[in-house]
């Protein structure tokens, strides 16, 4: 049986060692499924596009979706410093997947940390 409470410094180092091994091993096989997991994924997503490149080169040329004509309209910053309102409104609409016009912003107030 092993001593755990009356432990030689040469022993408590290969412990230690031993450890920090299992950990830094363990550490290498994430990145490698991690690794693989990713070149599976770029692979899927660059063999599915090839077959719509292959269309035949008389198709018509795609039509260019105009914006949305008009504004949104008016919203109140509280807060909030103009630029960090454009980029918050800019991160919304491609999230959303929408051009800026047609959605519509009422208020945009900054919430401190001491404040959630």
């Amino acid at each position: 049986m092993i001593d755990l409470v009356n432990i030689s410094i040469p022993n408590a180092a290969g412990y230690a060692l031993l450890g920090y091994l299992v950990v830094f091993l363990g550490l290498v096989m994430l990145m490698c499924v991690i690794l693989v997991m990713g070149r599976i994924m770029h692979r899927e997503k660059a063999a599915s596009p090839a077959p719509a490149a292959a269309a035949p080169a008389a198709a018509p040329a795609p039509v260019k979706a105009e914006p949305a004509p008009g504004s949104a309209g008016d919203f109140k910053l509280y807060n909030t410093d103009p630029r960090d309102a454009a980029m918050v409104m800019a991160i919304v609409a491609d999230t959303l997947g929408k051009p800026l016009n047609e959605l519509r912003f009422i208020s945009i107030r900054e919430v401190k940390e001491d404040e959630v």
